[in-house]
């Protein structure tokens, strides 16, 4: 069998490409481009961000992975399709004064969709596609699972909620049986060059104003009574749930509590302003067939990094209604809620209101 491996640059892709290859399968790997032409003024504040323009150095880094391994590699230019569906989205979502999840979109759409388009559109041959996300595959009664990495510290699930039926019979994730102190030990082991990279942490590190490619846009910042505090140059500089960095000085600690693209407002408040019990979300994907939840115990999240709590869904024509058992803080519009049923991803959706 041949594989297609989607190498980074990174130690778990790196690691994931040596180990199909060591199970005997035909690796062949693959890194994608999707800078395209920006010009940008400010330097990113940290190279290992996933968005960036030195993704030359990821790319010579991938190319000495694949040699090291002993795998023939491709790059394939994807930045097109990139700029259409992941960058124009998070433009038109932060400047609506939403909190887009660009990975999201960019491994549904890009990842696990354009680049193994791209790279069988020329001619490279393979019959799966694998990435070092930490996440499991599982196929049971006729139909493929999404299931959590057994690392929680780890789990990546969130991140792969998007992806169909159609996707995940294709896809490898030799990974998600893994903790990542195994992976590096086994990358040191093998004298894999990126064993001590460090994971990348942002999708972009560096001025959003040029990113966004818009000019200052003053306006108030606002307490939840409607009372001026202070000034901003722009909604998207801030998210909800931030604390430092907002510049108004007061008695207890302000957190971002809202952003209002309508009267160009960031709305701030004391801590328990900042947790609410109820979300709706809409543009809704389920992993699997059976839709019905009552006979399932679900737990949901609202963030990656969090660990999924319990949660009652109500489904609708349009969305869902999630009220949580216990009040989350900082629930951020146009984040994903993505639901669970002990270690399965049902699924999950894009967070239209919370209240």
């Amino acid at each position: 069998m041949k594989i297609l491996v989607g190498l980074s640059g990174g130690v778990d892709s790196a690691v994931t490409a040596l180990l199909l290859k060591q199970q005997g399968f035909d690796v062949i790997g693959a890194t994608m481009t999707i800078w395209g032409n920006h010009k940008i003024k400010t330097a990113p504040l940290n190279k290992n961000a996933c968005y960036s323009p030195d993704e030359k150095e990821d790319i010579e880094e991938a190319k000495k992975i694949a040699d090291s391994i002993g795998i023939p590699y491709y790059v394939f230019d994807c930045h097109e399709d990139y700029e259409k569906i992941v960058l124009d989205n998070f433009k038109t979502e932060y400047l609506k004064g939403r909190t887009p999840n660009p990975c999201i979109w960019c491994n549904s759409q890009i990842k696990f969709k354009v680049l193994p388009y791209i790279a069988k559109k020329n001619g490279v041959e393979f019959d799966k596609f694998a990435t070092g996300h930490y996440a499991r595959v599982i196929f049971e009664n006729g139909e493929y699972y999404l299931k959590k990495g057994i690392a929680d510290k780890k789990d990546q699930s969130y991140f792969l909620y998007r992806l169909t039926q159609e996707q995940l019979k294709d896809i490898i994730l030799p990974l998600g049986t893994y903790n990542k102190e195994e992976i590096r030990e086994i990358a040191r082991e093998n004298n894999i060059p990126s064993a001590e990279k460090h994971d990348s942490q942002d999708f972009y590190s560096g001025d959003y104003n040029e990113l966004l490619e818009i000019q200052d846009k003053e306006g108030n910042i606002v307490d939840t009574s409607g009372k001026i505090l202070g000034r901003h140059k722009g909604i998207w500089n801030y998210t909800v749930g931030q604390r430092k960095g907002i510049g108004i000085a007061a008695s207890e600690p302000l957190y971002v509590i809202k952003l209002n693209a309508e009267t160009n407002e960031v709305i701030v408040g004391t801590l328990d302003k900042t947790f609410k019990k109820h979300l709706t979300a809409v543009n809704i994907n389920w992993i699997n067939k059976d839709k019905n939840l009552s006979d399932k115990k679900i737990t949901a999240k609202i963030r990656s990094t969090q660990i999924p709590v319990p949660a009652h869904i109500e489904l609708n024509e349009n969305n869902i209604e999630v009220e949580f058992e216990d009040y989350q803080k900082s629930i951020a519009i146009g984040q994903s809620v993505v639901f669970y049923n002990n270690d399965t991803v049902l699924g999950g959706g894009i967070i239209d209101s919370v209240y």
